[in-house]
């Protein structure tokens, strides 16, 4: 029986919101296997690590970049899927609003930036895949749990949620149901301030009700959107 020589390594997928448009954050490789292409920030687990230690130092290393939480998102084994040998990667996947960060590269990364998640280059190792099953949890996430605390200014107008929802699940939504739904969670508390966008009425501002927010976040709800 031969002896095991699995490596392990981590990779973070870290989605941008910004003005109705979602980016994800790349790396330019710097050295071999793939070097000069773009890639998702990640890298090998150190011996002492834990992977949440592992992911947000590989994180920090190569793009500049502190993001309080990941979520761990799935699993990726293909033996095939790296050129220098067996090695399984423990994705990770964050959302956050890109003009709060500061990106600069380091380490093995030679250019750190922000692309449209329309508009992607070609991708190193299997990392193509590893975005399409972070754009589907993303997709799935935000219909069971509360999104846009971290992502909307601190007082909006209902439409920019609505905008978020739109954008995160790439088609259109039934706005009325969608605001009476939103509504019912008693997660926003609406404001006796207005702002005014185009030619239309000046619209209600609202901000989220921190306690019943993570409240609601921590227990999970089903709604169909």
């Amino acid at each position: 029986m031969s002896r095991q020589t699995i490596r392990l390594s981590v990779d973070a997928v870290v989605f941008g919101y910004e003005d109705g448009k979602i980016s994800v954050l790349l790396i330019k490789r710097k050295f071999q296997p793939f070097k000069n292409e773009w890639a998702i920030p990640g890298g090998f687990v150190k011996n002492t690590e834990s992977l949440e230690a592992s992911v947000e130092r590989e994180l920090q290393e190569e793009t500049g970049i502190k993001i309080n939480y990941l979520e761990q998102l799935y699993t990726f084994g293909n033996p095939s899927r790296d050129p220098r040998g067996r090695v399984v990667s423990v994705a990770y996947v964050g959302l956050v609003r890109p003009n709060m960060f500061k990106i600069s590269a380091a380490t093995d990364a030679k250019q750190v930036q922000w692309f449209n998640i329309n508009d992607l280059p070609k991708l190193a190792f299997d990392h193509k895949e590893i975005l399409a099953t972070a754009v589907k949890r993303l997709q799935a996430k935000i219909t069971y749990e509360p999104i846009g605390f971290e992502l909307l200014d601190k007082k909006f107008p209902f439409s920019d949620l609505e905008k978020l929802y739109t954008t995160l699940l790439g088609r259109s939504i039934d706005r009325r149901n969608f605001r009476k739904k939103i509504i019912s969670l008693n997660v926003l508390d609406e404001l006796d301030e207005k702002v005014s966008k185009g030619s239309g009425r000046p619209a209600n501002l609202f901000q989220f009700n921190k306690k019943r927010y993570f409240q609601l976040k921590k227990e999970g709800i089903i709604f169909e959107i």
